[in-house]
């Protein structure tokens, strides 16, 4: 079963200086596992002012992965890690027994420009890990219009960075107008297009530019690109429960 969310009508939060929208309601007192698809806890697409951001906050047991879709984004954190991320470049954060970050859009308020970034939430099946932290710049690999593994806890299955999940990888493409790629079969998955329009084969089903879709036991899909087409992909063979995972 695919279920689509249309970009309008996933959850709206927004102040000042951020504007964002999410699969799944994260922020505010939310319970973030019992909203969950799968193992994924937050989809949040953020649009930053120049110059602001979140100052430094703390998390624990969760892995936090960052994607940037326009500008540029300064990471830094308690454990020494300091970079600003562009697009093409994935970040991994896996917060384990405590890490304290701050976040913010890297472009002077002089510039005008916001960001905007792609944050996701994935429940960790191991609580009390020690922090880390990842970087990897997927720009090259994602060229050729394949899709790509970006990030994978799952036994034997090797992504650009690791997760702390042992049942979830994250794929990313970029494909040209007419390009196609098979988004692997699961009992979840969660289908995130921030830009472009697509159109899934075998299903009257179409998405375009901040539309999700939440993939529920199905078999690998085949997706085409009617127009130049990014999209993100998690492929879950869990639900979560916080702080473990429950597997299927």
């Amino acid at each position: 079963m695919i279920t689509v969310y249309p970009g309008p009508d996933r959850h709206h939060w927004s102040n000042e200086w951020l504007d964002s929208w999410q699969s799944f309601p994260a922020t505010g007192n939310y319970d973030l596992a019992g909203n969950a698809h799968g193992v994924l806890l937050v989809n949040n697409d953020d649009t930053i002012d120049p110059g602001e951001g979140l100052d430094r906050h703390r998390h624990a047991d969760v892995e936090i992965l960052t994607w940037v879709i326009d500008g540029a984004v300064e990471h830094r954190d308690s454990h020494g890690n300091a970079s600003v991320l562009r697009p093409g470049q994935i970040q991994r954060m896996t917060a384990g027994t405590g890490i304290a970050h701050s976040e913010r859009n890297a472009m002077p308020r002089a510039s005008h420009t916001p960001s905007r970034v792609v944050q996701m939430w994935v429940a960790t099946d191991t609580p009390g890990l020690t922090p880390g932290y990842a970087e990897v710049d997927l720009t090259d690999d994602l060229a050729d219009g394949r899709l790509v593994l970006a990030a994978s806890g799952r036994p034997g299955v090797a992504g650009a960075v690791s997760l702390a999940n042992r049942y979830s990888s994250l794929h990313i493409a970029r494909l040209a107008p007419g390009g196609r790629c098979e988004l692997p079969a699961a009992p979840f998955g969660h289908l995130y297009v921030p830009t472009g329009h697509l159109a899934l084969t075998g299903a009257d089903t179409a998405l375009v530019a901040g539309d999700a879709a939440r993939f529920s036991g199905t078999r690998a899909t085949e997706v085409i690109a009617v127009d130049a087409t990014e999209l993100l992909f998690w492929e879950m063979h869990a639900q979560p429960v916080l702080s473990s995972v429950a597997p299927l």
